[in-house]
């Protein structure tokens, strides 16, 4: 007897049409795939579509945003405003907080210099121009130089240069901050630093176009100080040295996205003694700076310093903000970590790659910025960070307490008629705390950049400062180590500010 599976016919008929289905789902995901793959690979190829023409004078980033949206719309975010634990402002009032107010110390330490009558926490870029043109320091002659990392001036130098950028750049310190400035409104070009300054309009390569960096990077080069961080100035050494070290031409393309923040981020004298300069010849750290300006002679023939001390009459010096020059002594640097890397961290849109232009503390994007090489927890990261920036806030702040402490008991030798000479002897320790003491409290990292540099500079400052109280108690000319070179007090006259 035969038995008849008669559902058996229908199992078979359902499971193929199944398949079928299976088969054919699978079929329009992999076209799906296949496509968007396809459509991602155009998209790397043809990363951006330019819909205007951009070249050298178009300085207003609006244009460029047009044909690089992305990045306009990251820029755009640096008038957010931001603050960490040590740095930056985040308020409804017009303009930060003033350091000097929650230092007291800083004020002292400036009288006789404009930073005391106003010097301010820091904001974004977006406000790197409209911050400056507000700030009360103007009501002290200030010089055009001031401009040259505040605003997008390559076209104002070419129009004072009549062509020749660099010979306005040389031309524009013999203008007053408030000339010049008005110059730039005239001209159409009052941006703050944009695209334009670090990007070729012709291919968006990034470029070196600050005359001041240009000539500091040269000095360096032709300088025999160690460069452990900047192998393409060991390559051009070891070259012919037929042609000046260009960063443009021989500067790697990692080097560039640190170069370009280096074309602001730095040291440099901008008053109205001698066009702007990067000290940079005789290499990039505190005590290099130090002697390149202690060697330093204005055209006058007055040996350089930036300000007499009002209440001591010490010649001494200002740092402005040397980010460049202590990054360059750090792990991170050596390491052939950008300062793009962490405050411009690459991010995603769409297919492509682009750098974050949102410029910030990696503090504040510690995910993109820190944990790309570092494998560990963003609690972890932060707490890090925040033991090296604690660890130096307390050694500025003993060094804000030194500092006050010597300058006091310079007025009080001054009142008890000490000998000249011994006087000096404590106003040229004055100088080499102060420099040290400044280079870091202006220097936008808290020694994040190189905690270990960062410290043997604060414990200098404070030694200085303390060897001149020992110096003057003492009445004696010869200081533990050696004071300097600097001028002495007889030697040069009030230099006003800068």
């Amino acid at each position: 007897m035969t038995t008849t599976n008669r559902g058996g016919g229908s199992w078979r008929s359902a499971a193929y049409l199944t398949l079928i289905a299976v088969v054919a789902a699978t079929a329009a995901g992999l076209t799906a795939l296949l496509t968007n793959i396809f459509e991602r690979k155009a998209e790397q190829r043809e990363p951006y579509v330019r819909l205007v023409e951009v070249g050298e004078n178009d300085t207003d980033p609006t244009i460029w945003g047009k044909n690089w949206p992305a990045q306009y719309d990251s820029y755009k975010r640096t008038a957010q405003l931001t603050k960490t634990r040590f740095g930056g402002h985040q308020g409804s009032e017009t303009l930060p907080e003033e350091k000097i107010v929650r230092d007291p110390w800083l004020k002292r330490m400036f009288n006789g210099y404009a930073f005391s009558i106003d010097y301010r926490d820091r904001r974004g870029h977006a406000y790197m121009l409209y911050d400056q043109e507000q700030t009360k320091r103007l009501t002290k002659p200030q010089s055009g130089s001031c401009l040259h990392c505040h605003a997008a001036l390559m076209p104002l130098y070419r129009e004072l240069g009549g062509g020749d950028a660099m010979k306005g750049f040389e031309e524009s310190f013999k203008f007053s901050y408030q000339d010049l400035n008005a110059k730039l409104h005239d001209s159409g070009h009052a941006h703050p630093v944009s695209c334009v300054d670090c990007h070729d309009p012709a291919d968006m390569s990034l470029r070196i176009t600050r005359p001041g960096f240009i000539r500091g990077i040269q000095a360096l080069a032709a300088s025999d100080a160690p460069v452990p961080a900047l192998a393409s100035i060991q390559v051009w050494r070891d070259g012919s040295r037929r042609d000046p070290y260009d960063p443009n031409r021989d500067a790697s393309r990692n080097e560039m996205r640190s170069y370009v923040c280096g074309q602001c981020h730095v040291e440099y004298y901008c008053a109205n003694k001698m066009p702007l300069t990067f000290p940079w010849g005789k290499g990039l750290t505190a005590d290099a700076i130090e002697a390149f300006w202690d060697a330093t002679i204005f055209p006058n023939g007055e040996a350089f310093f930036d300000y007499t001390h009002a209440e001591t009459g010490a010649p001494v010096l200002k740092a402005q903000h040397p980010e460049f020059e202590l990054w360059n002594q750090g792990i991170h640097a050596r390491s052939g970590v950008s300062c793009a890397d962490c405050h411009m961290p690459y991010v995603r849109e769409g297919a492509t790659k682009i750098s974050d232009h949102w410029v910030r503390s990696p503090l504040l994007n510690v995910n993109r910025a820190c944990q790309t090489c570092h494998r560990t927890s963003e609690d972890e990261l932060k707490m890090r960070a925040d033991v090296i920036q604690q660890r130096n806030y307390e050694l500025l702040e003993r060094g804000g307490v030194a500092i006050v402490a010597l300058i006091d008991a310079v007025i009080d030798a001054k009142a008890k008629g000490v000998a000249p000479e011994t006087l000096d002897a404590a106003l040229r320790l004055q100088r080499r705390a102060q420099w040290r003491l400044d280079f870091i409290a202006a220097e936008n990292s808290m020694g994040f950049h190189a905690p270990q540099e960062a410290a043997r500079v604060l414990g200098e400052a404070i030694d200085y400062a303390r060897q001149g109280e020992i110096v003057l108690l003492r009445g004696t000319t010869a200081p533990r180590t050696d004071a300097g070179s600097g001028p002495t007090t007889d030697a040069v006259a009030d230099a006003g500010t800068r």
